[in-house]
């Protein structure tokens, strides 16, 4: 029930920025259309996330003649899980990294990149399985995707709030000029909440994940080696990721990008494997 309630309440607050905006763009009329936005972006997200999310990286399904052991693996974490065994995919991507999708555990995908097959140890790569399990088993997929697509949605309104507020009115009386300021912290300030609200679930989720996933795998020091492993790799090089949908990432492809470091969606790498290490000693 509270995995419900804050995928509610994410969509609502969400939802009412993009409502905002369309409200100070167009009156009544933004509203109205701004509404209907929403509730299509809502509809769509939820019906095609897993697609959308795929198509954007390129990924294609790993077979289970492909990679028979990674299958046997996941079968049975999907099944001390109690879920459908979900989806593999694959990104042609030489940084390790991972992340799920999909709108519920009957509808689960995850998706691994080349980088984490070929540089992590078979015992880590399933740990990681692990951890995106259990981020499909907590119904995690469905908000973070969501959350990723309204998010672009929110960027681009708030572009072109901020276009008409320093374009779209040239009147010079007071009210002329106190809407366009009003407009133009608006569109500064609806991306930038948007932002948090992914940061405050993200963070939240991804320690769940780890601990479920561990639970899953067996063994927590091997997900604690493995976020140790795709932390470094993600310092030394760039994984081709948007910033709406860094968060799905078991680990941000963006943590060493200057600023990105002080805003990222996940908690401190070193504060979870601090967890795990200690859970594996319990």
């Amino acid at each position: 029930m509270t995995s419900q309630f804050k995928t509610f309440f994410l969509l609502v607050l969400l939802s009412g920025i993009l409502i905002c905006i369309g409200g100070v763009l167009g009156g009544m009329g933004g509203v109205i259309i701004a509404t209907v936005l929403a509730l299509l972006i809502n509809l769509t997200s939820y019906w095609y996330s897993d697609s959308i999310i795929l198509k954007m990286y390129n990924a294609q399904p790993i077979t289970q003649e492909d990679a028979p052991l990674l299958y046997t693996s996941l079968q049975t974490m999907a099944y001390k899980a109690n879920i459908p065994m979900p989806s593999l995919y694959l990104i042609e991507e030489s940084i390790p990294n991972a992340f799920a999708t999909g709108r519920s555990p009957e509808h689960g995908v995850i998706v691994l990149t080349k980088g984490l097959l070929t540089l992590l140890t078979p015992e880590e790569i399933c740990a990681v399985m692990g951890h995106e399990l259990g981020h499909i088993a907590n119904r995690d997929t469905l908000i973070q995707t969501i959350t990723a697509i309204i998010a672009s949605s929110i960027v681009s309104l708030a572009n072109m709030l901020q276009f008409t507020a320093l374009f779209g009115s040239r009147s010079s009386d007071s009210e002329g000029n106190t809407n366009g300021i009003h407009m133009l912290i608006l569109s500064i300030l609806a991306p930038l909440a948007a932002t948090l609200i992914q940061f405050a679930i993200s963070r939240s989720r991804e320690y769940l994940a780890d601990d479920t996933g561990s639970d899953f795998h067996g063994n927590p020091n091997d997900l604690a080696s493995a976020l140790y492993k795709i932390q470094e790799y993600a310092q030394r090089g760039h994984l081709q990721a948007t910033d709406a949908t860094a968060h799905l990432f078991i680990i941000s492809p963006l943590s060493s990008q200057g600023l990105h470091s002080l805003f990222s969606t996940h908690p401190p790498t070193e504060e979870r494997i601090k967890r795990l290490q200690a859970k594996a000693h319990k």
